[in-house]
């Protein structure tokens, strides 16, 4: 234990010695294990963001749509208020909410000159049950407005602040402006919109309101798509099968015809592609890591050339060789590990810093941190071999003659 002590001291002060030749070795480790711990830390990042997305949208949710004989669409091809109605019964309390995904473009008003331009979702009663929102005052839509063809209108936060200046915008009236004409709504809940950092970066997208889905989706009505939201304890994969089959039955098709999505397939399809990227793009900077270790391979091999004559006093007064091997690996790892663990802080910093600037928790996993640490050790060891055996096999009387 002694022994491997003063080996450590003699390679800090071997170090210290040539400083400057000391931090350049380092530099290709630093820039690789910084570039290997920012590029995999980015990938994790972005996987959280769109995991994030997907919860805000909901990821219990489930599509199903049918595909149209030649490609051209008709009232056969989509779903009536009778349809979902059947699907609820059928499916219960599986299926806890559904609808067709009636959402327009349409344009915004107070009355006056202000407007703008606002999705509009018609939505059932209980939807605030299967996508929790942050109602800030007032109610979402429910069952009496649905039943009662209501014109209640929950809009968002800034909406609210904009047109009247306060969020306690209830019992306020608003217009809804399309080619039809002009429908008059009242406020009956304002909801604070869920942070997303994409539609932040993208520069803000138009904002949702709701509306009751018996307002534009009528019994006359034909909607493109089933769009559900399965109960968290269901088994989605057996659910998926039985209401595939179901929706075949009822529209006089063929599983095959019947096309299914879901959030989380879709979500998984996404963080696989990032994680393959990610784990692409860090082996490709891994590579630096290489030119570091021939870095440091060469640079032991100058600094065992310019030891030789301090071999061999150490040979003569009774080191022996696994002594000096021991030494001059000991050095080698000591710069390998310091330059990864200034290249880990370097690139925890960059990827802080970049999280910090667009407003996005940053995840850094600390096992990434230990094996980047660890490995760059590793490469100091394993490019250190070749010099300190060469060192180690120095002839003891040939070495006290080399000046």
């Amino acid at each position: 234990m002694m022994l491997f002590l003063e080996n450590i001291k003699l390679a800090l002060s071997a170090i210290r010695s040539n400083k400057m030749r000391s931090i350049l070795t380092m530099l290709g480790i630093i820039i690789g294990i910084g570039s290997v711990i920012a590029i995999v830390s980015i990938g994790d990042t972005m996987r959280s963001v769109i995991a994030k997305e997907y919860e805000n949208v909901g990821i219990n949710r489930v599509i199903f749509y049918t595909m149209a004989a030649d490609g051209v669409y008709t009232n056969d091809d989509m779903f009536t208020q009778d349809d979902i109605d059947q699907v609820k019964d059928a499916f219960g309390d599986r299926v806890p909410y559904i609808d067709t995904y009636c959402q327009d473009r349409k344009t915004l008003s107070n009355g006056k000159r202000q407007q703008e331009q606002v999705y509009v979702y018609a939505v059932d009663a209980g939807y605030d049950q299967v996508q929790p929102m942050e109602l800030l005052c007032g109610r979402m839509i429910d069952q009496g407005d649905v039943e009662a063809k209501r014109h209640s209108l929950v809009i968002e936060k800034k909406i609210a602040e904009n047109y009247f200046g306060t969020v306690n915008a209830l019992g306020r009236t608003m217009e809804i402006i399309d080619n039809d004409g002009r429908e008059e709504f009242t406020v009956v809940g304002v909801y604070k919109e869920a942070d997303s950092v994409l539609t932040a970066m993208s520069g803000g997208g138009m904002p949702t309101v709701y509306v009751p889905n018996s307002i534009y989706f009528t019994p006359d009505s034909y909607g493109w798509e089933l769009n559900c939201y399965v109960d968290e304890t269901a088994d989605i994969n057996l659910l998926r099968t039985q209401m595939t089959n179901y929706v075949a039955r009822m529209t006089n098709r063929t599983t095959d015809e019947v096309i299914c999505v879901t959030a989380r397939e879709e979500m998984s399809s996404i963080d696989s592609v990032m994680g393959i990227l990610s784990a692409a793009v860090g082996a490709i900077a891994a590579i630096s890591l290489l030119v570091g270790g021939i870095g440091i391979m060469n640079i032991m091999l100058v600094s065992v050339t310019e030891r030789t004559r301090e071999i061999g006093i150490r040979k003569a007064l009774g080191a022996r060789t696994n002594h000096i091997l021991t030494q001059f690996l000991i050095e080698s790892a000591i710069i390998s590990a310091v330059g990864g663990l200034i290249g880990t802080l370097l690139g925890i910093g960059i990827v802080a810093l970049g999280g910090l600037l667009i407003g996005v928790a940053v995840v850094v996993n600390p096992m990434i941190i230990v094996i980047a640490v660890g490995f760059s050790a590793m490469v100091g060891i394993f490019f250190g071999i070749y010099p300190a055996r060469k060192a180690a096999a120095a002839d003891p009387i040939e070495a006290l003659r080399y000046e």
